[in-house]
């Protein structure tokens, strides 16, 4: 799933940011001139002019319950 499918998912969005947000403080330089400098600022501007983007993991299976049946 990438981010297109993902925008509406606010949780990934903020969690895409504050990896990116890591690496900012770690050093990275930022890909964007940006109005803010706060690193969790850039990150979300450098996803939503899709300078940076972020790959969810597929979701695991649910795990089912092997319940045997009495007759």
């Amino acid at each position: 799933m990438t981010i297109e499918n993902s925008m509406f998912n606010k949780y990934s969005l903020v969690k895409g940011a504050a990896r990116r947000a890591r690496q900012l403080q770690s050093g990275a330089s930022p890909l964007i001139v940006a109005k803010s400098m706060k690193a969790c600022r850039v990150a979300q501007d450098e996803i939503r002019q899709g300078h940076v983007k972020f790959v969810l993991p597929e979701r695991p299976a649910e795990p089912t319950l092997d319940i045997p049946t009495v007759h």
